[in-house]
């Protein structure tokens, strides 16, 4: 066994019995379970940990949370959501469509919070948005229905456009509403929507270099969780196509995109951390309503507007919540 390897398994060990003298004195445990990496999840951990601690619960003083992370990987959440089970944990935050849709596969009992995109009564998550029922309720960003609005801001960088292409992940519980959503948009205004599925860093480069013979007016990134987690490489491939490219979440914007329109995550998370502590004093999940979002992000990276040679309209900068210059 080598170095790198022992301290792994220290590490494991030491979590595994911090975990376990914490239930001894009957410290509740959280099992976090993330479809993103860990690097991904820093910012959203923190609004978690934040929502926890104004229920009055503290990391490492009154409350364990035993991290795991799919890092785009959804087929191993099925396994991480038993482990966390096995251990035992008092509750499971789910973070993404697929840890919530493994956590609530995983259990009837343990009370799962939530923060997804889709429409998690349409997905069979709960029963319904005001009385979710069973052991499981949360926070819904409703990211399909946001898709119309994308459209929207597309059209107004590109009034004149007529092929929309949108790059989704075929195997992400998120791409059929979403999809569904952007189609009954661009029909409207009579754009052709072309769709483009990848699911690997390999494939959306290969997704990208056909684009490039067809050359649409624009396209658009769906929300799901495994392009969240690569930011920078995907938007470093689309800028080799140099059209106008929309993104479901502002990270896509720091890292160079053009612009992204998001429900706001920080207080979506926030909430997922304030609903867990409640039900660690007591509350049944099936009585806490689903929690839609109020407040959305519009982000503009003018740079890349420069480098595109695009004119962002005054009405988009004027309501932009981030401006990149």
């Amino acid at each position: 066994m080598n170095r790198r390897e022992f301290i792994t398994l220290l590490g494991g060990a030491a979590s595994w019995a911090l975990a376990a003298r914490a239930q001894q004195v009957g410290t509740p445990v959280i099992g976090f379970l993330s479809s993103f990496n860990e690097a991904e999840s820093q910012r959203p951990m923190a609004e978690f940990r934040r929502g926890l601690k104004e229920g009055g619960f503290t990391e490492g003083e009154n409350v364990v949370i035993e991290y795991h992370f799919a890092d785009g990987r959804y087929n191993n959440l099925p396994d991480l959501a038993a482990e966390l089970i096995r251990r035992p944990v008092d509750l499971i935050f789910a973070s993404g469509p697929p840890a919530a849709l493994a956590a609530k596969a995983a259990t009837t009992a343990v009370p799962v919070v939530f923060v997804v995109g889709f429409d998690p009564v349409n997905a069979g998550l709960i029963g319904s948005l005001s009385r979710p029922g069973a052991n499981v309720t949360g926070i819904t960003l409703m990211n399909s229905l946001l898709a119309q609005k994308r459209v929207e801001i597309l059209l107004e960088i590109v009034p004149k456009a007529a092929v929309i292409a949108m790059l989704v992940n075929p195997t992400s519980p998120d791409t059929i509403p979403e999809v569904g959503e952007v189609r009954a948009a661009t029909e409207q205004r009579g754009v052709r929507l072309q769709i483009l599925n990848a699911h690997t860093l390999a494939e959306i480069d290969g997704t990208i270099d056909q684009l490039q013979a067809q050359r649409p007016s624009a396209l658009m990134i769906g929300g799901d969780p495994f392009f969240l987690s690569r930011p920078a490489e995907i938007v470093a491939s689309v800028s080799r196509l140099s059209v106008p490219a929309i993104y479901g979440f502002r990270e896509f914007v720091l890292a160079g995109g053009l612009i992204s329109y998001s429900a706001n995550r920080s207080v979506a998370y926030r909430q997922a951390g304030t609903y867990a502590s409640r039900i660690l004093k007591g509350e049944k999940p099936a009585n806490l309503p689903v929690m839609q979002p109020t407040a959305f992000d519009l982000a503009i990276n003018l740079k890349t507007a420069k480098a595109l040679g695009l004119a962002i309209p005054p009405v988009l900068l004027i309501g932009a919540d981030e401006v990149i210059e």
